[in-house]
């Protein structure tokens, strides 16, 4: 779980272009969209790539996602290194999760003599034990498809599976699973030091609207929802941008893509994105 926007890997300046696939629609029912956005989920396979497409908009300036599994630096925002395709943290934990879970599956990898290194530096931004063999080792280790599997299984179990399965409880549609999730990944669940998580956030806007399951607007809704995420970014040492925010969610709202029909048109720190729809050339 990362806090602040990762220095740009690449510097776009043109407009990017990715295509992207819809699936067909499902009815609304127990734990599916009673909002405007009513329709396939963000569990969908072709809604979750283009989740995926624009969270990395956000985190490494491209909407090629599969390319960061090999990323890791450190942001100086205080959580040590940042790494992989969502920001895995070695001072949040997550890190230690994927390097576990990746041991587990492969055992004599050459991440596996830093796991008590990661255990120590937990809570810290501390490099102790880790430095330049870590970082190598993690990119070198992401040509391997159970260390790619290990991120994979990490960012659902603690990030996109909990967010989506409380969106759809909210009755909100893709565009409102996808607002959740990305609040997850850049705060985490929970309030820390100096943070405040999704939950809170969560909670803030229900005191202001009804989400669509409880017969509220969703519109509505999710605007609230965003005025406290960006609330919670000033409140942030680390932060100060609300351009994943203000410049693409707040967008897509405004659009009325709740469903994330594409095509999706957005910027992000002054680059300009577009993912297509399935009958564009």
């Amino acid at each position: 779980m990362k806090l602040t926007p990762r220095s740009p890997v690449v510097t776009l300046s043109a407009l990017v272009m990715a295509a992207a696939v819809l699936s067909g629609c499902a009815g609304a029912g127990p734990g599916g969209s009673s909002g405007k956005g009513a329709g396939a989920g963000l569990d969908d396979p072709a809604k979750k790539e283009i989740a995926m497409q624009l969270v990395s908009s956000a985190e490494n300036s491209t909407l090629d996602w599969k390319a960061q599994y090999s990323y890791i630096q450190d942001i100086g925002d205080g959580r040590g290194y940042t790494a992989g395709i969502i920001g895995f943290c070695s001072g949040t934990g997550d890190m230690l999760s994927v390097v576990e879970r990746y041991t587990k599956a492969r055992p004599g990898n050459r991440l596996e003599r830093f796991l008590p290194a990661l255990r120590a530096v937990r809570g810290t931004d501390a490099h102790t034990g880790l430095g330049r063999p870590f970082t190598e080792a993690w990119s070198e280790a992401a040509d391997d498809a159970a260390f790619r599997r290990a991120q994979d299984t990490e960012r659902d179990r603690s990030y996109f599976d909990p967010a989506v399965r409380q969106a759809k409880e909210d009755g909100l549609g893709a565009l409102g699973q996808f607002i959740y999730y990305d609040a997850y990944v850049m705060h985490g669940s929970g309030d820390t030091e100096g943070t405040v998580g999704f939950r809170t956030m969560r909670r803030q806007a229900l005191a202001e609207d009804r989400p669509p399951a409880k017969g509220g607007d969703e519109e509505a809704y999710l605007d609230a929802f965003l005025d406290a995420r960006v609330a919670a970014i000033r409140e942030e040492p680390s932060h100060t941008d609300t351009d994943r925010v203000e410049t693409e969610q707040r967008v897509f709202v405004r659009e009325g893509k709740f469903g994330l029909e594409t095509p999706l048109r957005w910027r992000v720190y002054d680059d300009s994105y577009l993912i297509k729809g399935s009958g564009d050339s």
